[in-house]
């Protein structure tokens, strides 16, 4: 597998890093524009936000110690966000086939 395989699938997976790495950073600067990029509770539905994901692109770069590991924190509940969806959505779609 690591000599047939792997080698064979490289320039694919290395697209797919470098698009999925391309489309994160898009999508977040287009949701950080959308939806104003506040950092603060919004008081009614048309007030600004600011998401989780635009919270750690903006503060990573000068975050230290406890607000760096905040901001890791954040990234592990968004990343069990996301596997959560998945996980259902394979589970329906699975489920729709049978």
């Amino acid at each position: 597998m690591f000599f047939t395989v792997l080698p064979a699938a490289k320039s694919g997976v290395t697209a797919a890093i470098i698009l999925g790495i391309g489309r994160a950073v898009g999508e977040t600067m287009a949701v950080i524009m959308v939806a104003g990029n506040q950092a603060v509770l919004p008081d009614s539905i048309f007030s600004g936000v600011r998401t989780m994901t635009a919270n750690i692109v903006m503060e990573m770069g000068y975050a230290a110690d406890l607000h760096r590991e905040a901001l890791i924190g954040t990234a592990v509940v968004l990343f069990v966000f996301i596997l959560l969806i998945n996980l259902i959505f394979s589970i329906v779609k699975g489920g729709a086939r049978a």
